[in-house]
């Protein structure tokens, strides 16, 4: 079991002495460098040691349009960062013997299909679950994400017609969004009352965090709230979440707030410490791998030392909160601006304060021996993911390989096994035609072996491509995409929505906008289209009829 310290960011006054020398001071302020313009949104940021706060500034605009400063008492849509308040939530009824991790979650959401696999409330929050992931499933549908509220209503809706998982429950860790919103769901039934209500009495009124709610009405004005901005042609455009859904997003609060939260995990106030250690435990599924994520709460490492925590990315909002407990640390970055990197920054941050104390970042990835091109060439290929069937191109430019057309290069450290630059893994191809993967990085994982299915991308002609065009209608979806051919490419068209263009990889799998794999039946006649993304696996299509 992992046991949590306090991670926070604060929010005091800006002339509250703060408990850090003056070059301190200037050295954190120097890492938000980039964020101070007048004229561009920016980040509130912050940290305790030891559960208290020794720092917290604004830095950039909460509003380009009133001209209004962040400041630590600025409050932000904070995205992801809700999670680990909805699982809390969860618990907090399991601890009260309302419900238990361990149900079925078809005893509280009966609507929801049968899959023939058990699907447990445990791993809805562990990510766990194989359900697809609602905004993928959304932006599948309507062919677009900005315009159109979306509901809780409308989340449950398409996760029932779902006729498939992404794989049996409990056997990979792939994030879903779906877990978190059916979550606070099962605290609305279970409770008998909103995910809002409950959390606001059980958790943020004990912790004093009277800034903080669940938004559930994104048309509710909150005073003092930053706006959310991302960049379109070079200026700044005002970039908002257009949902009511909640449990996987919605949270809005501040800096200050999220240092009573953090403090928590050090003092209990909400929660005991065997529930909050069990929020920091990674889940294991049956390979026996951890997947580095407990119950609303990611952990990682960085420069070897521990970080429990999470970040969260909607719309123009980007944000992290997190604790490095083996340096009484915590640290939280809330930014306004699509472009900006809160992990990075807090990153920063533990530099500043723990520098010392840090291991050095590793050394630049070097190959360690020459390989020629010839020696090379019968690496090159197409290798297909042995789960999903994703393309990975292998490809060699002069007498380098590279991972893709603009991927990372591959460097040689044995006749056969390769580096990524980069990255912490490695590449190894054998003599059976296969490229095994493995993650060098913590925590470890099983290998990944990829076969070798056509030596380089296929290239097909336009009458190749008309073999896959019509009118193409998911079910799962309730929705239609019309598949035409160009050139090299299909563009796939859903009804009302924007165009997205796939391109040949092997044999009947195109990759671009989405991993795209057609059906053959009998004859070998082209009888499905399976589209996935990164969340969302085998959405199946049937050929609609002519005329």
């Amino acid at each position: 079991m992992l046991v949590a310290l306090a991670l926070a960011l604060v929010q005091a006054p800006a002339p509250t002495p703060q408990g850090l020398p003056d070059s301190t001071r200037v050295a954190l302020n120097r890492v938000f460098a980039t964020w101070t313009s007048t004229n561009g949104p920016g980040c509130a940021a912050g940290v305790s040691r030891n559960g208290e706060p020794v720092f917290q500034n604004g830095y950039g605009m909460a509003n380009l349009e009133h001209d209004v400063p962040i400041t630590p008492a600025t409050i932000f849509h904070v995205a992801s960062v809700s999670k680990q308040f909805t699982a809390m939530a969860v618990m907090l009824l399991a601890a009260d013997g309302k419900l238990s991790l361990d149900d079925d979650i078809r005893k509280h959401l009966p609507e929801l299909p049968d899959y023939g696999h058990r699907i447990t409330i445990r791993h809805l929050l562990t990510h766990t679950s194989g359900l697809r992931d609602q905004w993928d499933l959304l932006i599948m549908a309507r062919g677009r994400f900005e315009e159109n509220r979306i509901t809780e209503a409308d989340v449950l809706e398409i996760v029932a017609r779902q006729k498939a998982l992404n794989f049996v429950p409990g056997s990979e860790y792939l994030y879903s969004n779906t877990g978190y919103t059916l979550s606070g769901t099962i605290v609305r039934r279970v409770s008998g009352k909103s995910l809002r209500a409950f959390a606001d009495e059980r958790i943020f009124k004990p912790l004093g965090m009277t800034n903080t709610h669940f938004h559930d009405d994104y048309t509710m004005v909150v005073k003092g709230k930053a706006a959310g901005y991302a960049r379109a042609g070079g200026t700044w455009r005002t970039s908002l979440p257009n949902y009511d859904t909640y449990g996987a997003t919605s949270l809005f609060t501040t800096v200050g707030d999220l240092l009573k939260w953090e403090a928590n995990f050090t003092k209990p106030v909400v929660g005991t410490e065997p529930l909050l250690r069990e929020m920091m435990a990674s889940a294991t599924i049956t390979s026996g791998d951890t997947t580095a994520y407990g119950l609303g709460v990611a952990t990682e490492s960085y420069r070897g030392t521990r970080l429990f925590g999470h970040g969260g990315a909607d719309a123009g909002y980007r944000t992290w909160s997190g604790r490095a407990p083996d340096h009484g640390l915590a640290v939280v970055v809330l930014c306004n601006a699509s472009t900006a990197n809160p992990t990075g920054l807090a990153r920063g941050v533990i530099d500043v304060l723990a520098g010392s104390k840090l291991a050095a970042n590793p050394a630049p990835v070097r190959g360690t021996m020459s390989l020629t091109a010839q020696q090379l060439t019968r690496f090159a290929g197409v290798y297909a993911h042995p789960v999903t069937g994703a393309p990975q191109a292998v490809v060699l430019r002069g007498d380098t390989l590279f991972l893709g057309r603009n991927g990372p290069a591959l460097l040689p450290v044995a006749e056969n096994r390769f580096r990524v630059t980069g990255q912490p893994a490695e590449v190894e191809f054998t003599a059976e035609g296969t490229a095994v993967q493995t993650w060098l990085g913590w925590p470890a994982r099983a290998p990944v072996i990829s076969k070798k299915v056509a030596p380089a991308l296929v290239q097909m002609t336009k009458a190749d491509l008309e073999r896959y065009a019509g009118t193409w209608y998911s079910e799962e979806l309730g929705a239609s995409y019309t598949v035409t051919a160009t050139d090299s490419t299909l563009v796939l068209k859903p009804r009302g929505g924007s165009e997205r263009t796939v391109r040949p990889a092997y044999g009947d799998t195109f990759v671009g906008d989405y991993l795209v794999r057609f059906t053959r039946g009998r004859g070998g006649r082209i009888d499905g289209m399976l589209l996935s993304s990164g969340r969302v696996r085998g959405v199946r299509f049937v050929r609609s009829p002519p005329g």
